[in-house]
């Protein structure tokens, strides 16, 4: 089976040969974001492979079809020009519409010639990943151009085997994606519960939370330039990605948990029921003082905090202010045993998926390179 090369640029569909930047600064001002709209992809919502909405940015109709040639049509692949570099999510049905936004680079390929989802799983190639971390130019942090990326040689084979090959691969990420939906849905039902506790039950405690939570003495936190891709001990940080990276440093993990990892600059908490390391980025660990008391219920009391006014402050001094309402010790007991289930199965949930993403990203390279055939 002959296989064949082509660079990206060679391949790209649309605009005159060229791959599309997101549109400058001067063609999107902060007062067009609405709460309301058509979704702005930007870096920051690259997370996991896939586009995240929980933050996304938006912004009106109009403003949208203004910025039409920024538009994503299912397979264009979306990519940050500047930062990690290395992520990237395919436009699927749902993101039909959706605006590539500042700061993005967007990839349309003939689909006649290559299958957009073999394109995203190319991407993923350990050594496509190298070629484009070593094209990219910056010292502190890398920048991408769609002329950096015309240059990636991209080698395939005939379209059949492609479709091929991304169905193989696809089907470990349904499995996943199929996981991290039961997760969303269980760490919904906790916090439902917890909702209907705060407003059906007579709270016997009013405090600050400062008054009921003990900071944990911290390890040593690990860098990002020492995080690494598999390790014994995931590494937990205030980035947006649940788990940073990993490390086999055993003097830097927590094993008293649960514990509560609060970003003390961008607000993201996390609840961690498993041993893990800190990343060195500025975050703050807790656990209630109170044996009694439920980690889960605090973690929720905490996402209930409003902080979004001190913007790009550190946070922990302002959280530790909050005003804490706690139920009975027998309602905190029975939210406890539920919750401690209902996370024990989501962290099952996250380890079968830690083997899924595994097995595929050993098949990868072998089906890229013909090693199996298919």
């Amino acid at each position: 089976m002959k296989w064949d090369s082509n660079t990206l640029g060679e391949l790209v569909k649309t605009y005159g040969g060229r791959i599309q930047t997101g549109p400058f600064g001067s063609q999107l001002h902060q007062h067009d974001y609405k709460l309301e709209g058509i979704p702005v992809v930007m870096p920051k919502d690259i997370i996991n492979d896939r586009f995240d909405t929980r933050s996304i940015s938006k912004i009106s109709e109009d403003d949208a079809d203004r910025l039409g040639k920024h538009k994503l049509s299912i397979g264009d692949l979306v990519l940050p020009r500047r930062g990690d570099i290395n992520k990237r999510a395919l436009c699927k049905q749902e993101n039909i519409g959706w605006i590539c936004g500042t700061g993005c680079l967007k990839i349309r390929l003939n689909d006649n010639i290559v299958d957009p989802n073999y394109l995203y799983y190319y991407f993923n190639l350990s050594t496509v990943v190298e070629s484009i971390l070593n094209k990219a130019v910056g010292s502190t942090m890398l920048n991408l151009s769609g002329g950096i990326l015309s240059s990636i040689k991209l080698i395939y084979p005939p379209l059949p085997t492609q479709h091929k090959i991304a169905s193989i691969l696809s089907a470990y990420d349904d499995l996943i994606e199929n996981n991290l939906k039961r997760i969303k849905l269980l760490e919904e039902k906790a916090f439902l519960t917890y909702k209907g506790i705060v407003r059906d039950e007579e709270m016997v405690s009013v405090n600050k939370l400062e008054e009921i939570i003990q900071v944990v003495k911290r390890k040593p936190k690990i860098l990002k330039s020492d995080y690494k891709g598999k390790g014994d001990f995931p590494i937990i940080d205030q980035s947006t990605d649940f788990i940073g990276g990993y490390t086999d440093e055993k003097e830097a993990i927590y094993e008293d948990i649960p514990m509560i990892v609060f970003g003390d600059h961008t607000r993201i908490l996390k609840y961690i029921n498993f041993p893990f390391a800190c990343g060195a980025d500025g975050t703050q660990l807790v656990k209630p003082k109170n044996p009694n008391v439920s980690d889960a219920y605090l973690y929720f009391e905490l996402i209930s905090c409003n902080l979004s006014n001190y913007h790009y402050a550190r946070h922990f001094k302002f959280l530790k202010e909050q005003i804490i309402k706690l139920p009975s010790e027998t309602m905190m007991k029975d939210y406890k045993t539920e919750t401690d289930r209902i996370f024990n199965l989501i962290q099952t949930l996250r380890l079968t998926n830690t083997k899924l993403r595994e097995a595929r990203d050993i098949l990868l390279p072998k089906l890229m390179n013909g090693q199996i055939t298919v």
